[in-house]
């Protein structure tokens, strides 16, 4: 399935959990909570006073409910507007 987001939109698929602490611990299911990082793996044209400011492949900070959540082939994806994210990750 192929999603191609409109206006200011970004759909971002969320990174893996992280599975242990900096210290080596293994963190249980019942205390892990969702990753608010991501790739984004596609991103809307922007509008006429919307420019924008990610693209396909930029790993993205977002709020904890932000956006839409959706599965797409088997993936943990999110969809929101660009104003919803909070900063990309430079390596």
């Amino acid at each position: 399935m192929k999603l191609a987001p409109l206006h200011d939109r970004v759909i971002i698929k969320r990174l893996p959990e992280e599975e242990k602490t900096a210290g080596g611990l293994f963190i249980p299911d019942s205390a892990k909570e969702r990753p608010m990082r991501g790739t984004v793996v596609a991103a809307g044209p922007g509008t006429e006073k919307v420019k924008m400011q990610v693209k396909k492949g930029d790993v993205v900070l977002f709020a904890k409910y932000a956006g839409t959540e959706f599965k797409m082939e088997g993936d943990e994806c999110v969809i929101m507007r660009q104003e919803e994210i909070l900063a990309v990750i430079e390596k």
